[in-house]
């Protein structure tokens, strides 16, 4: 079976560039929320991480 798929892919023109892509995507996506966690304002992070425990916004009960 993997056999069939890697004679399979060896024979599409130009897929080598889908791991680069791939990998570049991954890459690009993990800095950047890096980025935003370090740059975050810590009062955005402290009310945010209150959310869960306010009962303001319990329309529910």
């Amino acid at each position: 079976m993997l056999k069939f798929i890697k004679n399979h892919m060896e024979s599409i023109a130009d897929i080598e560039i889908y791991p680069i892509i791939s990998l570049l995507i991954f890459f690009i996506f993990f800095v950047a929320l890096f980025w935003w966690v370090i740059t975050a304002k810590k009062d955005y992070i402290k009310k945010v991480s209150n959310l869960p425990l306010d009962n303001k916004n319990d329309d529910i009960l």
